[in-house]
């Protein structure tokens, strides 16, 4: 009989190399799983809501979570020329108001902004990924470049490595006991710290970004993927359950894998583009 700590740790390493893997070995695999992530976050997230007394439209957010993914990853490959595909995700949203005329429930908006915030929440941070994959200084010429992503992958795992060590070692005060109670601020001290010796790793290996570049991107993923952490955190102790999901036997579901980088991917590629289309 397999060990928790063998169980954990065969999962954890079989999950890096699909997640890994996948994203560098191509556009597609990269696309698919990516995907397939945003996907069964959304359906991890609407259960969720299930057991909270919610009522959210499975089908119809899953199916706009879908189209919002492909239409983008489409409209990346044609080197954003192919913007008319974006259009189809206006249409889907508003679907989501006209279907809940024909469901029988007592709180329709209630259950209309659940099947969009599971969009909002899930599947757009990992649909934001397709503009992160690429040579942003050379843009719109397409190159995949999936190199900036791993580096912030590592970098949230290495922060969120280190910032156990160090609060199981030192950790006394408590960083937001109400919702997250095994959280200190030595510990995310410890995390942030170890995360910037990380990113200047990644910059020596990774030069499509500079070293700022990387500094800047350790802080807003320490920063805000705890805060993202925290968000996942207080929904889960709102329903009273330990994990997300079962999907992953020792590490609980996509949410409880992705809670952080989901919050961190909209400020990550704001500051890029940013960056390096602003102040050009």
């Amino acid at each position: 009989m397999m060990s928790d700590f063998s169980q954990r740790l065969a999962t954890g390493i079989l999950f890096f190399i699909v997640i890994i893997g996948g994203s560098i070995y191509s556009p597609l695999s990269f696309g698919a799983i990516w995907l397939l992530a945003a996907l069964l976050g959304q359906i991890e997230f609407y259960r969720l809501i299930k057991k909270s007394g919610g009522n959210p439209q499975f089908f119809g957010g899953v199916i706009i979570g879908f189209t919002l993914f492909v239409t983008n990853f489409v409209y990346v490959q044609s080197e954003f020329e192919k913007w008319y595909w974006l259009l189809l995700n206006i249409p889907l949203i508003y679907l989501v108001f006209l279907f809940e005329v024909y469901r029988k429930n007592s709180n329709p908006f209630y259950n209309i902004s659940y099947t969009l915030v599971g969009v909002i929440y899930i599947a757009l941070p990992f649909t934001l990924l397709n503009y992160i994959v690429v040579d942003i200084q050379n843009l719109p010429a397409y190159e995949f470049r999936p190199w900036v992503l791993i580096g912030m992958i590592m970098t949230l795992w290495a922060n969120d490595s280190w910032a156990y060590i160090w609060g199981s070692w030192l950790g006394k005060n408590k960083l937001f006991p109400s919702i997250s109670p095994g959280k200190s601020w030595e510990g995310f001290i410890g995390g942030y710290i170890s995360c910037l010796l990380w990113s200047w790793l990644m910059s020596v290996f990774i030069e499509d970004i500079t070293l700022i570049d990387w500094l800047v991107i350790a802080s807003i993923l320490s920063l805000v993927g705890t805060l993202g952490d925290l968000v996942e955190s207080k929904l889960k102790r709102s329903l009273g359950i330990k994990d997300s999901g079962n999907l992953l036997p020792g590490h609980g579901g996509i949410l409880d894998r992705f809670d952080a980088l989901i919050m961190s991917i909209p400020f990550v590629l704001v500051y890029l583009y940013i960056k390096y289309w602003a102040f050009v």
